[in-house]
């Protein structure tokens, strides 16, 4: 059976550095790689990809030093396939030498979307908020999953 919604994914990391700064060039020429991979995995259905490299770094809603990623895939299973099953846990084991520990209550809230819908930069805020104050089914994370509606 087909679900009629697609999970969203919403993740905000604070930088050490400017993505310009030698320290950060592991990460920015991993980028095209990760997200390549991405956009290659099962169950991958969109991502944010604006600004001249086709990633999001240049979308800076939450603050100049935070950057932020969100997509869309058809399952939690999917997404945490590729988050912990695949190179991309290499550049999660490395976050620190990147980013810094953030204020933010939560760096990562899950939610579901209609199949169709591409969720703003906007939408995505007010979900991370959302999370804060304790998963629900409009805004959750890995750890407290909500099933699809």
């Amino acid at each position: 059976m087909t679900s009629a919604h697609r999970l969203a994914h919403f993740n905000v990391a604070r930088l050490r550095a400017p993505l310009t700064d030698p320290s950060m060039s592991e990460f920015v020429a991993g980028l095209d790689l990760i997200n390549a991979l991405a956009d290659a995995s099962p169950g991958f259905v969109w991502r944010l990809a604006e600004g001249p490299d086709g990633d999001a770094t240049t979308v800076r809603p939450l603050g100049p030093d935070v950057i932020v990623t969100l997509s869309v895939w058809e399952s939690v299973d999917a997404l945490r396939t590729f988050s912990y099953r695949s190179a991309h846990l290499d550049y999660l084991r490395r976050r620190r030498d990147w980013f810094r520990p953030s204020d933010f209550p939560a760096s990562l809230v899950l939610w579901w979307v209609p199949v169709g819908h591409v969720p703003t930069v906007a939408e995505a805020c007010e979900r991370l908020a959302l999370v804060a104050e304790g998963a629900s089914p409009e805004a959750f994370t890995f750890r407290e999953p909500f099933p699809t509606p």
